[in-house]
């Protein structure tokens, strides 16, 4: 039993009534791959037993009650003689049969070059196949590699949990008082995720605890204090300390890490892990500062403010807004909510729903249940929405949409809220947008947002705002009185590693070398400056799908593989300015080819000032995955 994969399941002592009552929660397609492991019968998948349908967040595959009902019947029996045979799974299934229970999950044949990143995803056997070993690299050498870690957020603290594995030193530097980053700062109401939780976690770490699908924030800021107190990472961070400014040595192959508060740090190598929507942004608004109400950025919430009974203007409804809105209505007197652009929402039934006691116990006891759902969730979350994204240049639709496909997409996003909306032609008018599906980050709704506008106390504006006065805001209809201004107007998201001061080899810094145009290979390196290591990088952010912290894990193993090159005697460590030029030419030449770069597409986040995207990826997480896995030696200069 040593060489029990921890994915195999706890011992089963249920009763056969308490099986039967959980089965009636779980997602039935991944509960009959659960039954290939239990049994070693492969029969369960290869005769008329299959999923309908794959969509995105549902995880029944469109099975009617019957089907499910006899699944749960047969799962029960399955479930009994395991439990009575000890609990001990036979071997466990070659790489051919686990190609075919994933294309029999998802309802299509999962392409050879998928295989080998979804095998390493699903993890089996329980090795935590990302991590990097570092076996071959004495002690001594590891502890004369100190790293400082810029951030403590969710790639900072994955940054510091694979460090801590290899046994390299390290410091954390975090400008909070608490682990988390965005999980931390945004404490307003109703914050949650929009990506499954049960994908949106380390892939290293148990899922079977979470009490909502899309978790709220308190339960995701407990999740990365809870990941860091088991990796002993507390005692390595230092809280309420910033990064000011960063400075190469070439004689001592290090940088000089200068930190609020006078002291400095001095390490082979940096990490930084700042993301980029940490340094909130508020609106250039004529009278900002004379409002005489409360007034805060929805990241800075004041939780000292009661919003009972009040008039509340809520100025912004992208992302953070769609959440507020529904979840403050109910308290306040009045909501005015000031949105610039219309936002497409997907459709998510199960977008608050509590995860039943039944599917966490499901994964915490059935075999490699929990990892089949994470991959139910992964697959339609991962490359398939790039087609809706991708231009067709013989399209000719206006700004309508970009291809068949997004047209299609338009129309089931249309259908979704004109449903919703109903008669109330003026309402409709300001809630469909006037740019292709997909153009800008797609919301997750669950009804909730157009049944808060539906509401008597709640006006949606989409006229510009002129001013703020002490009382209230001024738009071209007329001055409204406000008690509370709330902006959820987002962030300096296209200022990276601001506003840090990073000066590399010969004096140059980093803002200097970038300009207005941050390259860096994979995201991840910069040339001109040595061993400074960038998670969450230039060109990283996700648009159409996937998981950044999935990605985050793709970026670390990539460094962790150029620091062994440190330990192993190299002085320093960088891309190359050729590899550096490819990859950005690349990028930007792909990300042309996409929604999120077409001229409709005006008031995005994602655009600079001179209207490219550098944040953007515009790859496939497959191929991004294969880029990762470890460096190119001709994209490195190693001295």
């Amino acid at each position: 039993m040593t060489d029990r994969s921890p994915h195999a399941g706890e011992p089963i002592t249920t009763t056969d009534q308490q099986i039967a009552a959980v089965l009636d929660d779980v997602s039935i397609p991944t509960l009959v791959l659960s039954m290939v492991h239990m049994t070693g019968d492969p029969s369960w998948i290869r005769g008329d037993l299959r999923p309908n349908g794959l969509f995105l967040n549902e995880v029944q595959g469109f099975m009617d009650e019957e089907t499910k009902a006899r699944v749960r019947s047969d799962a029960l029996d399955v479930i009994r003689q395991y439990r009575d045979g000890g609990c001990s799974p036979p071997p466990p299934p070659s790489a051919e049969l686990v190609q075919e229970m994933m294309s029999w999950l998802v309802c299509e044949p999962v392409p050879d070059e998928y295989v080998p990143m979804m095998l390493e995803e699903l993890d089996l056997e329980g090795t935590d196949p990302r991590r990097v070993d570092w076996s071959h690299i004495g002690s001594s050498a590891r502890a004369d590699l100190p790293v400082v870690i810029v951030g403590c957020g969710m790639s900072g603290l994955l940054a510091a949990v694979r460090l801590g594995e290899a046994g390299i030193p390290y410091t954390v530097i975090e400008k909070n008082a608490g682990v988390g980053g965005t999980w931390y700062e945004n404490q307003y109401p109703g914050a949650r995720v929009d990506v499954g939780n049960h994908f949106y976690c380390y892939s290293f770490e148990p899922s079977d605890h979470w009490t909502e699908f899309f978790a709220q924030q308190p339960e995701l800021q407990a999740y990365f204090q809870r990941v860091m107190e088991h990796h002993d990472v507390d005692r390595h961070v230092r809280w309420e300390t910033e990064v000011e400014r960063m400075v190469w040595d070439e004689e001592r192959s290090s940088w000089t890490v200068s930190l609020s508060g006078g002291d400095s740090l001095e390490a082979r190598a940096v990490i930084t892990a700042v993301g980029q929507l940490n340094r909130p942004k508020l609106p250039d608004i004529d009278g900002i500062e004379t409002f005489a109400g409360p007034a805060f950025h929805s990241a800075r919430w004041d939780h000292d403010v009661d919003l009972t009974g009040k008039r509340v203007a809520l100025v912004g409804a992208g992302a953070s807004g769609f959440q507020i809105a529904p979840t403050i209505a109910e308290q306040v007197e009045e909501l005015h909510v000031f949105q610039r652009t219309a936002q497409w929402m997907f459709p998510n039934p199960h977008y608050h729903e509590a995860v039943a006691d039944g599917v966490r116990w499901a994964m915490r006891h059935l075999p490699f249940y929990a990892r089949w759902y994470r991959f139910l969730l992964f697959w339609p979350a991962c490359d398939g929405g790039m087609q809706a994204a991708r231009i067709d240049p013989e399209w000719e639709d206006g700004n309508r949409s970009i291809s068949a496909i997004n047209d299609m997409a338009r129309g089931m996003f249309t259908d979704w809220i004109t449903d919703q909306v109903g008669a109330d032609a003026d309402l409709l008018a300001k809630v469909i947008p006037d740019y292709p599906a997909t153009g800008k980050r797609t919301l997750q709704d669950d009804g909730s947002w157009l049944q808060t506008l539906t509401r008597d106390d709640v006006e949606l504006h989409r006229e510009s705002i002129e001013a703020i006065t002490p009382t209230g805001i001024t738009t071209a209809e007329g001055h409204i009185e406000i008690d509370v201004i709330v902006f959820a107007t987002g962030f300096h998201g296209t200022c990276f590693l601001w506003p840090m001061e990073i000066v590399g080899r010969d004096g140059v810094t980093l803002q200097d070398t970038w300009g207005p145009t941050p390259a860096a290979h994979l995201g991840i390196s910069t040339p001109g400056f040595p061993n400074l290591f960038s998670m969450y990088g230039p060109g990283t952010n996700l648009a159409s799908g996937g998981s950044l912290i999935f990605h985050s894990e793709c970026q670390m193993r990539w460094i962790e593989h150029c620091l062994q090159r440190l330990a192993d005697g190299a002085s320093s460590v960088e891309a190359t300015a050729a590899a550096t030029t490819d990859w950005f030419e690349r990028t930007q030449a792909e990300l042309d080819t996409l929604v999120w770069t077409h001229p409709s597409i005006e008031h995005s986040w994602y655009k600079s000032d001179d209207g490219r995207i550098y944040g953007l990826s515009p790859w496939r997480l497959v191929d991004y995955w294969d880029w990762t896995r470890e460096p190119d030696p001709a994209d490195l200069d190693v001295r």
